[in-house]
């Protein structure tokens, strides 16, 4: 081993993983079409319906749009991450020119994966704080902490449907179709009015999506009501996660 191995010393295979997940981060927060929307919205709505127009009513709908909104949020974070950056990624020779370097297995994604988390965690602290100071909403620290938690792991599913959007879309066309895979799936799954409120059809059909699932486990944690159980809904998060991950991989090791 030459002196110059021993000063400068090969990165260890965290130290990559670490780096690439802060500089995709930078590099989205640093994008304003990215990080505002991402991070205006969910607090935005949560200001109007869950705090004014709940002003000296009781908490529990400022209680549920805080579990809500907290899915929204992870639902944006997640689509557009993904969805909207892999496709420019792709359309500009990006994403060949990371596959040329020697970059550990998965680093691109798991980057990726680790920059929406980190938006959703704050997406969630904020809404938390906004809830507890100003809606009268009560909630211990576990609940708290079990929110931000909840909020970020459920960025599985949205993430690999975003992914496969990537594959599919051109950098153009795919913010347009990921608004219209996220704002109907908000509105389906109850996110922003409970399903109680909305026609039979609508709450039939809520199941079938993950942002549902999503929000069961959000609502069980703030301690609003709840449909089925927890393990059904990590698991049907799971699956969808898995079935647009093995479509987007085909379609990567196709066209790439």
């Amino acid at each position: 081993m030459t002196s110059t191995q021993l000063e400068n010393p090969a990165p260890s295979m965290l130290h990559c993983y670490l780096l690439e997940a802060k500089y995709e981060f930078l590099r989205m927060l640093r994008t304003p079409s990215y990080s505002i929307p991402v991070l205006a919205f969910p607090l935005v709505f949560y200001l109007m319906f869950g705090v004014l127009m709940q002003r000296g009513h009781d908490a529990s709908a400022s209680r549920y749009l805080l579990a809500s909104y907290g899915v929204f949020g992870a639902m944006g974070a997640s689509l557009f991450g993904f969805g909207v950056s892999v496709a420019m990624d792709r359309e500009h020779g990006w994403l060949t020119l990371k596959r040329a370097q020697p970059m550990p297995p998965g680093a691109y994604l798991l980057s990726k994966l680790a920059m929406a988390m980190v938006f959703i965690a704050v997406i969630a602290i904020l809404l938390i704080v906004l809830a507890v100071s100003v809606a009268n909403v009560s909630l211990t620290p576990v609940q708290a902490a079990l929110l931000v938690v909840i909020d970020m792991l459920g960025a599985l599913p949205y993430a690999a449907i975003g992914l496969y959007i990537g594959t599919r879309m051109s950098g153009r066309g795919a913010p347009a179709f990921v608004n219209l895979v996220y704002l109907p799936m908000a509105f389906l799954s109850g996110l922003w009015l409970p399903l109680q409120v909305l026609p039979v059809t609508i709450r039939t059909i809520a199941p079938i999506w993950p942002a549902w699932h999503h929000a069961q486990l959000a609502l069980g944690v703030a301690g609003s009501t709840t449909e089925g159980q927890p393990w059904v809904h990590v698991l049907y998060m799971l699956i969808v996660a898995a079935v647009f991950i093995s479509l987007a991989a085909r379609r990567l090791r196709r066209v790439g």
